[in-house]
């Protein structure tokens, strides 16, 4: 149970890129909340920056200490780079929250985390070298965290890419300007689109999060996901999230929506860590509330970031897959494995 959820802090402003388009939306839409403050609030539920919530968790036992220090578990990785030289469309998970996508022959990384963070070592290998990660048309970024904009990352794709775009939230544009020195960034509100080619539409949508980089700039930048249309097929990136409408919201934008990328780890304890990231049984949840095709989950079994064992999410969600019937699909990747994908468009 989410016991930090509080009542939302009613927004006293909105803002939005406005050299940036806002898609129609079934509902009002003022822009991005703002606080008093001037910095960004999630649409539904109020974000609890307690330390005492932090405190709690850190000195409380784990009741999984036993069992996370046996297991022995670890991702499975494939190191077919392939996908790189091929011409053919797909999605890769390249571990975390990393995908790299092909579409309409353009091609896309999603938050790129090559290496280790600070002092958090990977528990499974990035799939190729990254040096081979080049002809990039786009760079997203979904928000400022270390595992999700990573300095040492997006200095190497800099150099290796230095016509690449970057497409990411209001103010994390300043973050990467300083990494990379490109001015090849564009900035978005929730629900605004990207000016990029025809080709293909790259909106930027909620998810119920917050950000910082240091210690004072709590929330001063955007968190979100991308919905990515192009060649009959519209793929959706829920990015870091807690559980909330916006996943249905979504769903009721986005009609069609093939493959949905959700988070289902990090997630333990849940009272401190269910305003940030989903559970696999929320992670199920906000999956039917897309009505996507496909469920691919990720943000679990590459970093030791919370108190679950790394099997543990994955164990869980097949769990709860034999137990409820879903309208979808679920696709367990492996890190490095290519999802081809097909021509056709998506009906229901």
């Amino acid at each position: 149970m989410n016991t930090m959820t509080a009542k939302h802090s009613e927004p006293v402003g909105f803002t939005s890129n406005p050299d940036l388009a806002t898609i129609p939306l079934p509902f009002e839409w003022k822009g991005t909340p703002l606080d008093a403050k001037g910095r960004f609030l999630n649409h539904e539920f109020t974000f609890i920056n307690s330390l005492k919530a932090l405190w709690k968790w850190q000195t409380m036992i784990n009741p999984q200490k036993e069992e996370k220090k046996k297991d022995t578990w670890r991702l499975a990785c494939k190191t077919d780079s392939d996908f790189l030289t091929s011409e053919s469309d797909c999605i890769v998970w390249l571990g975390h929250a990393s995908f790299f996508i092909r579409l309409a022959g353009i091609t896309l990384l999603i938050d790129p985390v090559l290496f280790d963070v600070s002092l958090i070592k990977r528990k499974c290998a990035f799939p190729v070298d990254p040096n081979t990660l080049k002809n990039i048309d786009y760079i997203l970024v979904s928000h400022d965290h270390r595992d999700h904009c990573d300095k040492k990352s997006l200095e190497l794709l800099a150099k290796n890419n230095p016509t690449a775009t970057y497409l990411t939230g209001l103010k994390v544009d300043a973050v990467i300007k300083k990494i990379t020195g490109s001015t090849c960034i564009q900035a978005a509100g929730w629900y605004q689109q990207y000016n990029i080619v025809p080709e293909i539409k790259i909106t930027y949508v909620p998810s119920r999060h917050w950000g910082r980089r240091y210690l004072t700039d709590t929330n001063v930048r955007l968190w979100g996901g991308y919905v990515i249309e192009a060649a009959g097929k519209t793929i959706y990136f829920g990015g870091d999230s807690g559980y909330g409408s916006h996943f249905a919201d979504i769903g009721k934008i986005f009609p069609f929506i093939d493959y949905a990328m959700i988070g289902i780890g990090a997630y333990k304890p849940e009272f401190f860590m269910a305003q940030s990231h989903l559970s696999p049984i929320d992670g199920i949840k906000a999956f039917e509330d897309t009505k996507a095709k496909y469920l691919i989950p990720m943000h679990y079994g590459t970093f030791d970031l919370a108190d679950e064992p790394l099997s543990d999410p994955i164990q869980v969600l097949k769990k709860a897959q034999q137990q409820k019937q879903l309208s979808g699909e679920i696709l367990y990747l492996c890190v490095g494995e290519i999802r081809s994908l097909e021509s056709s468009h998506h009906t229901k």
